[in-house]
């Protein structure tokens, strides 16, 4: 299993963090998040795919065996800018 997968954020969600963090983007276009999924919450980074105009979120390995989640599966995910 890999150490990090990265989850997908979709695009009209990705289009409305691009315009609220518009000069606020770190290295490499990051932002700064808190990140919840199911009893699991985090702080991390989000990265813009250039290809697809998407954020991507990196989910380490331990979140995803403590919420039994495999590589394929949908899951709800809550994200908050951190500004």
């Amino acid at each position: 299993m890999n150490a990090y997968v990265f989850v997908s954020v979709p695009v009209d969600e990705s289009e409305v963090i691009r315009e609220l963090t518009e000069g606020l983007r770190r290295g490499f276009g990051s932002v700064r998040v808190r990140v919840s999924i199911n009893d699991s919450a985090w702080a991390t980074s989000i990265f813009p795919e250039s290809a697809t105009g998407r954020f991507l979120l990196p989910v380490k390995k331990a979140i995803r065996q403590a919420e039994g989640i495999e590589v394929g599966d949908t899951v709800a995910v809550t994200i908050e800018l951190v500004l």
